[in-house]
């Protein structure tokens, strides 16, 4: 068991209450007074009592984390990221999952089963703004992704429109003129793909290459088997490409694996690249050219938001976008330049 505070104070030889501002972090403490006492709780290996401290503030040290699934690897790590800085903040991160199902996140949403959690972070696919900014549940919320609820809630994002066109860009550095994109998703009003499908038109038109709407695929999810269908669909056409910008990892990897399935060589025949830089497409064969958001970035900054609003309770501050940075990382699937 862990030393408590009496104990810390009769090995330093001070009061209870001087161990106590000690680890609070108290400033009015003699520094060889500090040191004993520091010295102390090391050696007894003192870890302080979270929810206690939590309950104390009127608080329970619990924060949600509300994703529309977990299974992604994209957010299954930026989940980790998150949960690795909770705990610079003593907070227990609660994951929940939607599978971008409207009721479901209104439901999370209105504090149905979040009732004791103090802040929640949620990156919604099924709710409208107007929708986010209806709820009965006061708990601060910072929203990640696209959907930002008209500018009212603190939100964290990249930018998807010049993160796509530096790809799309790098494509047409390479020599491809035929660029598909899969991934357009209608049916979501979350904005991500549609934010990711400006970027490509926008590079496109700069570089003089007409818009395909041939070349555009939808697509009903970001997996795998969702991006080898496209594929599919792409090379059964009979339409012309040489390279395929897929708008998350996942659906590239679905793509290489028909690509290569039929024939093609990748990069030689066609280029294929992904955005989300997960760990699997650093080890396909060959490796996936894609854009690289910073997660750490993203969820620093997340928690930094919802640690200022659950410390300002009842004083107001102005929603925040804050826009985490991004990278291409370009890899074997796109490196060779495309021939006549």
């Amino acid at each position: 068991m862990s030393a408590n505070l009496r104990q810390v104070a009769e090995r330093a030889g001070v009061s209870v209450r001087t161990v106590s501002n000690v680890v609070s972090g108290f400033a009015m403490v003699a520094p060889e007074t500090r040191e004993r006492v520091q010295r102390a709780l090391d050696e007894l290996q003192y870890r302080p009592n979270a929810a206690a401290r939590h309950l104390r503030g009127g608080r329970s040290g619990l924060i949600a984390l509300v994703l529309p699934e977990i299974s992604s690897p994209y957010f299954s790590e930026l989940a980790g990221h998150l949960a690795d800085h909770a705990e610079a903040h003593s907070w227990t991160l609660l994951v929940q999952q939607t599978g971008g199902d409207a009721a479901r996140e209104r439901e999370l949403l209105d504090g149905v089963r979040a009732q004791s959690v103090d802040g929640l972070i949620m990156s919604p696919w099924g709710l409208s703004p107007a929708d986010l900014t209806r709820r009965p549940d006061s708990a601060p919320l910072v929203l990640l992704g696209e959907q930002d609820a008209g500018g009212l809630l603190d939100h964290v994002a990249i930018d998807n429109v010049s993160a796509s066109a530096d790809l799309t860009r790098h494509l047409i550095a390479g020599g491809r003129r035929r660029i598909a994109a899969i991934g357009l998703q209608p049916h979501l009003v979350n904005g991500t793909a549609a934010r990711r499908a400006e970027g490509y038109r926008q590079a496109l038109a700069e570089a003089g290459i007409p818009y395909d709407p041939a070349l555009a695929l939808d697509v009903n999810h970001l997996h795998r088997a969702d991006g080898a269908q496209a594929m599919r669909r792409l090379l059964d056409s009979g339409t012309r490409v040489d390279a395929v910008f897929c708008f998350s990892d996942q659906l590239a990897l679905g793509a290489l694996h028909v690509a290569v399935g039929r024939g093609l060589r990748v990069p030689a025949d066609l280029a294929v690249a992904g955005f989300d830089d997960i760990e699997d497409g650093r080890y396909a064969n060959p490796a996936l050219t894609t854009v690289s958001p910073d997660k750490a970035a993203i969820a620093q900054a997340a928690l930094k938001c919802l640690a200022e609003r659950i410390g300002h309770r009842g004083e107001p501050l102005p929603a925040r976008r804050i826009v985490a940075p991004h990278h291409l990382e370009v890899r074997g699937s796109t490196a060779a330049t495309a021939g006549p």
